[in-house]
């Protein structure tokens, strides 16, 4: 992986050098590397939206290549700052902003072969004092939220087991998740555990933030499973997490 910067006009763009190489011989990106990448007007133009995920901020489904997708996230604020600016930011610099630190961190622990998308590219936008931004990442094929799964009642023990030795890997690797919920990990078909949404997240020494993390999961399972659920699923992320393992 090559992560490289360039500037656009009042754009930065950090990108996977090797990802948009890949994605520039095909007919839809004749100009893999414009900040027009990061619109969504500029996908619904070309007739390449496949899909759109539930949230904030909307991220859609891009059929970037005939054989690949990528998930395109608009960074938006939630709760009050919201009510200032959804989407602006202050800025201090480039490689302080949200797109540029989340980036980097999902390329360091992608190439430690720890299960998170392939980083593809993201693009700041200044506006003076303020910024907007974008994240670009690769879709992980045939995926579900492991929320869809559990209000399916289709998450058995040995997957969430599974889930649970998934997270323990991330915190070996030092991965405090500031937002760990049921909605960030994804189910392939192949009952692999991934992570996504790595924004504000930082790699730290070991500490209670672990803890932590398995609290907010925690409410997070309780939204979307019975309530007759609840303690199982969650005794079985911790037999996952506390088993020992190998890592990849």
């Amino acid at each position: 992986m090559r992560l490289t910067a360039l500037r656009q006009k009042n754009s930065l763009i950090l990108h996977d050098a090797d990802s948009l190489s890949d994605a520039s011989g095909t007919h839809q990106l004749s100009h893999p590397i414009e900040s027009e990448l990061f619109s969504a007007d500029y996908w619904r133009r070309e007739g390449l939206v496949v899909g759109e995920a539930p949230g904030r901020g909307s991220s859609l489904f891009l059929q970037a290549t005939p054989t690949q997708q990528w998930v395109l996230r608009p960074y938006r604020r939630g709760g009050l700052m919201a009510k200032l600016s959804e989407k602006r930011y202050w800025w201090t610099g480039a490689e302080r902003t949200r797109a540029f630190q989340e980036l980097r961190l999902t390329a360091a622990l992608f190439e430690k072969g720890l299960p998170v998308p392939a980083p593809v590219a993201c693009c700041v936008t200044r506006y003076g004092m303020t910024y907007e931004a974008a994240l670009l990442t690769v879709r992980i094929p045939g995926a579900r939220a492991l929320a869809s799964l559990l209000a399916a009642g289709e998450a058995d023990d040995a997957l969430l087991r599974q889930v649970g030795t998934m997270i323990k890997r991330f915190h070996e690797a030092g991965l405090d998740h500031v937002d760990l919920n049921a909605r960030n990990i994804l189910i392939d078909p192949s009952a692999t555990p991934w992570l996504i949404d790595l924004d504000r997240c930082r790699l730290r020494e070991p500490g209670k933030w672990q803890s932590n993390n398995l609290k907010r999961l925690s409410r997070s399972v309780a939204k979307f499973s019975a309530p007759s659920r609840v303690a199982t699923v969650m005794d079985c992320i911790h037999a996952g997490y506390h088993q020992d393992y190998a890592p990849r």
